[in-house]
């Protein structure tokens, strides 16, 4: 008996909708409530759900445009699945002609995406590590997932042959099922191993020298280190498992210097309407970091009625203190004296002063916090992350310095947790380290404002009715309006510069 799956009424004032993505194959089979494409309305995003157990059978395609009421697809109650890949076929038929003791339990293991993380609700598959078929070890890693704020490895659940669902560059929800285990009782390894006496294949996919899915393939971070240097995976052999390109193997690799000759000797002579340089160009999958770091920036710009407010600040009262005692610092202290203490212990005095800074929104009510947990932007090879100093308000200058290396650190190691990434009441930004010198930093949401410093540049300045030149730095405080106004953000800019131009205010807190 075949169930018909119609476009069902979404709104009111809908009355068409485009299918955006089929999740499940066509023949595979499905449970009630699974999850079967997605369709796209005019407003929003939603997934059509199988209302029956069968074998789905689409009956349109991705982009499609359909009415309300019109057919997707149906669902075969009684059918079998047609979507078992030769590969599995073929595992099974050199299992039951004894090229390994694996014996089947019967048991299948549903693995689903697990919790991650406190704020995390969803994440992408980056890269299955096994096929469609394969034997898989309890334990052994067999794809990996992204989070927007890490990378983690999805280990089976148990030993058995991997029934893949989700596939490469699918998003998934928190407990969303990624793939299944038919449960195997037996030795693994000599159920991988070719019985040459026989001539039995593996029980892995066929043609395991040459068409094996990891030869040939990099690693998320080796694929990265070889777009930089544009050399393709083709160009290097991999030293990993099966082939797979690691990342060691990428960091060796060097683009072949013969093909390059060849390639240019081989060329016609070039027009003279031709440009005559490289006109190459690549693409690459943006990150699940990426893509989230893209929807929170444009969400900021598009909720909050945010404003750049500017000052200067005469640096020299600080350079002058860094020049006297950063030795004996570094010394006693074994860590430098930067520009951040001072900034951080002076933005916590301001912020306790001008409490709305500190502030955010929640629904119709305004929390004020009464600690200041600074969060400090770093530039990290996946992106920008932008870990917390808990209560920068009670911490010396040596304890702030200890913690913003160790969390420079960690962000560029890609080592940081999700507990150091998560709150924050204010935000630091120093894009003077890249030789910024005037800037409007956007809003780190749900925050109410963010300082962003910039390089220091030596210019000429009034003093005392005479012409002088001084290390000047602008600082911009972009704010959100909703929460601070004009009053509270040019005030707090101008503490702040107080503080910084004698710095021996914040010693003695006045």
């Amino acid at each position: 008996m075949s169930f018909e799956i119609k476009i069902p009424n979404v709104g009111e004032s809908i009355t068409e909708v485009t299918v955006g993505q089929w999740l499940v194959e066509d023949g595979a089979t499905v449970a009630m409530d699974d999850p079967i494409c997605e369709l796209e309305s005019e407003k929003a995003t939603f997934e059509l759900n199988a209302e029956v157990a069968g074998v789905l059978a689409q009956k349109v395609k991705e982009g499609d445009v359909l009415a309300i009421g019109d057919i997707v697809g149906s669902i075969d109650e009684n059918a079998k699945s047609s979507s078992v890949s030769k590969t599995v076929q073929s595992v099974k038929e050199a299992a039951s002609k004894g090229v390994s003791e694996m014996k089947k339990t019967g048991q299948v293991i549903e693995m689903v995406v697990p919790t991650v993380g406190e704020s995390i609700t969803e994440v992408t598959i980056g890269e299955w590590s096994k096929k469609e078929g394969d034997l898989v070890e309890m334990d052994e890693v067999i794809a990996e997932i992204e989070s927007e704020k890490a990378t983690f490895e999805l280990t089976a659940e148990a030993q058995g042959y991997l029934n893949i669902i989700a596939k490469d560059g699918d998003t998934l929800e928190i407990g969303d099922l990624i793939c299944k285990i038919e449960v195997v009782e037996g030795e693994v390894q000599a159920a991988l191993k070719t019985d040459a006496t026989s001539g039995a294949v593996s029980t892995s996919a066929p043609n395991q020298d040459t068409d094996n899915y990891a030869r040939g393939h990099p690693s998320p971070a080796a694929g990265k280190i070889l777009a930089e240097k544009g050399i393709t995976p083709q160009e290097v052999t991999g030293s990993g498992v099966g082939g797979r390109i690691t990342k060691a193997d990428a960091q060796k690799a060097e683009k072949s210097a013969h093909k390059v000759e060849a390639s240019n000797s081989s060329q016609a002579p070039i027009s003279s309407v031709i440009p005559s340089g490289l006109r190459d160009q690549r693409r690459e999958k943006m990150t699940t970091l990426r893509k989230t770091i893209s929807r929170r920036l444009v969400s900021v710009k598009n909720e909050t009625a945010m404003l750049t407010t500017f000052n200067e600040v005469n640096m020299k009262p600080i350079m002058d203190i860094r020049a006297k005692y950063k030795d004996q610092f570094k010394e006693k202290f074994e860590v430098g004296l930067g520009f951040m203490s001072f900034f951080t212990k002076a933005c916590c005095v301001a912020l306790q002063e001008w409490p709305s800074v500190n502030a955010q929104i929640d629904g119709e009510e305004l929390v004020f916090s009464e600690f200041c947990d600074v969060s400090i932007a770093v530039s990290a090879p996946k992106g920008l992350v932008v870990p917390v100093i808990r209560n920068a308000e009670s911490m010396s200058f040596v304890e702030i310095e200890k913690e913003v290396v160790r969390l420079a650190v960690k962000a560029r190691e890609g080592k940081l947790s999700i507990e150091e990434m998560q709150g924050g009441t204010f935000t630091i930004t120093n894009g003077g380290v890249f030789g910024s010198m005037m800037s409007t930093p956007i809003i780190n949401s749900p925050q109410s404002a963010i300082l962003g410093m910039h390089n220091i540049v030596q210019r000429p300045v009034a003093e005392n009715g005479e012409v002088v030149i001084r290390p000047m730095m602008y600082v911009a405080l972009s704010y959100d309006h909703r929460i601070i106004d004009g009053r509270e953000s040019v005030s707090f800019l101008v503490r702040l510069k107080e503080l910084l131009e004698d710095p021996t205010r914040l010693l003695l807190g006045v």
